[in-house]
């Protein structure tokens, strides 16, 4: 057992401990912790042989793997802002992303990381600065925003001991020897955080080739995880699972499985804590906001649905459309806000402005808290579809299918999917005959494949306000109800 707890910091931990093993990648090649240093002090080197200074962009179009930690490490050491960026989006939504960030270098594969790091020292970079991780978000409209929080102008060292003692606080996580399961894209915010969190806590970063059902139990039981973060969809994909399959595994090991990113049903959560023990952390927050709630697995057990209290440092309250609180158990808007500081949005106040209420900051679900303070989200926003822990945003869908010529108008709706959560479907008003699969095929160079949606039908017409703006919360109704939309 290694003790830590006096230095909650990769670059600590690899320094005092070279030979412990840092990553499993997806090949099952293994990267011990001093290799892994080695490597990220070379690339640190090689960025600020190339200019780049405190303040500026690094993008990442990388898959998960070795590569895109050393990116996360080596970034993080000397004060610069990192974009992941998802590397199934097609060239324009790339280009977006890179030119709004600024980015002065982007990598798109092992060849640059490489290139960053040859011919340079492995020695410790001097002027160390924490830098941190920019990731792309579009709230609930079209086009990706930065989320870009302010330089701390503090070390890894001094930043670090506040996430461990935070994670601790609401996931039970603790630096020293544990094994941390990564089973989502890293370009995500938060499996990506957790890969930061786990190496400087000291934890073995083991990760998954996909996500297949069968392939996290092997990892699990090979490799005695600890932790992992994952999403509802997985859960409901898990139980599906024949039961000679599920009993022929040991998850005896596992600790802490976190969720987030979606509701996870009652039934669900409840099934797999029946099959793994209770096992299952959630938290509540979004790539604004962090984690702003969190519940453990007994809290949650006493009080199904919740997705618990305010973590620390945050303050939460529930408002109605005046701006005042509303009677606990009474659904409102929520606003959130902590002391470890604000956001903006990249190169755009107004859309800052317009998320906020002074110092708070609203997420845009609307929710209720009991008597004890834990909270239940009653709907997410209105627009946005989540789709297996993923955002999906309808207005770029909606655009993107009005450039077609055969499209007059198109309504782009999320609605419930028993795996999925949610599911895409797109009604279009057609200009002139045109079918599904011409559609798609007009996405297909235009939009990520995960964004296409599943279903694509017709309508006579559309229901718009005086002003023009679409009814989707109409079309929703209508459509769930099985009623023409005319």
């Amino acid at each position: 057992m290694f003790d830590f707890s006096q230095t909650p910091s990769f670059y600590a931990i690899a320094r005092a401990h070279p030979e412990r093993r840092a990553v499993v990648d997806a090949d099952g090649s293994e990267t011990s912790f001093g290799e892994l240093l080695a490597q990220v002090n070379a690339v640190s080197h090689g960025l600020r042989a190339r200019g780049l200074a405190v303040g500026d962009v690094v993008a990442g179009v990388l898959p998960n793997g070795l590569d895109a930690v050393i990116m996360l490490l080596a970034t993080a050491q000397i004060g610069l802002y990192y974009v992941p960026i998802n590397w199934h989006l097609t060239t324009p939504e790339i280009d977006y992303i890179r030119s709004d960030c600024d980015a002065r270098i982007v990598v798109y594969g092992p060849a640059d990381v490489t290139a960053l790091a040859n011919g340079q020292i492995t020695k410790n970079p001097d002027d160390r600065t924490n830098g941190t991780v920019m990731w792309y978000t579009s709230g609930t409209t079209g086009f990706p925003k930065g989320v870009q929080r302010p330089l701390t102008g503090k070390t890894p060292e001094e930043i670090m001991p506040l996430y461990a003692w935070f994670l601790g606080e609401v996931c039970d996580l603790q630096p020293g020897d544990a094994v941390h399961l990564v089973t989502s894209p890293m370009y995500h915010s938060a499996p990506c955080a957790h890969v930061i969190f786990a190496l400087n806590m000291g934890h073995t970063v083991v990760i998954a080739p996909r996500f297949e059902p069968g392939t996290i139990l092997d990892l699990i039981d090979r490799y005695q995880v600890d932790n992992a973060m994952m999403v509802p969809t997985m859960f409901h994909r898990m139980l599906h699972l024949p039961p000679e399959v599920r009993k022929n595994h040991d998850l005896s090991s596992l600790r802490q499985v976190i969720h987030t990113g979606a509701a996870c049903p009652i039934a669900v959560k409840k099934a797999i804590m029946d099959w793994w023990g209770p096992v299952l952390y959630e938290y509540y927050g979004s790539t604004e906001s962090a984690i702003a709630f969190a519940v453990k697995p007994q809290e949650w057990l006493a009080r199904p649905g919740t997705v618990g209290r305010a973590a620390p440092t945050f303050e939460a309250k529930v408002l109605d459309d005046n701006g005042d609180e509303v009677p606990r158990g009474e659904p409102g808007l929520l606003y959130v806000k902590s002391i470890l500081g604000s956001f903006q949005y990249r190169k755009d106040p107004a859309k800052t402005a317009a998320s906020m209420r002074g110092d708070w900051y609203a997420p845009g679900d609307i929710a209720s808290m009991d008597e004890d303070g834990y909270l239940f989200i009653r709907d997410r926003r209105t627009d946005l579809i989540i789709s297996g822990g993923v955002n999906i945003y309808p207005a770029e869908i909606e655009a993107a299918l009005l450039e077609h010529p055969a499209v007059a108008d198109v309504a782009v709706i999320g609605v419930p999917d028993e795996e999925w959560g949610h599911r895409v479907v797109a009604l279009v008003l057609p200009a002139r005959e045109v079918t599904q699969d011409e559609l798609l095929d007009h996405l297909r160079p235009r939009l990520a494949r995960f964004k296409h949606p599943r279903v694509i039908e017709f309508r006579a017409e559309l229901p718009r306000t005086p002003t023009g703006k679409l009814s989707r919360s109409k079309v929703r109704a209508d459509y769930l109800a099985g009623q023409p939309l005319d």
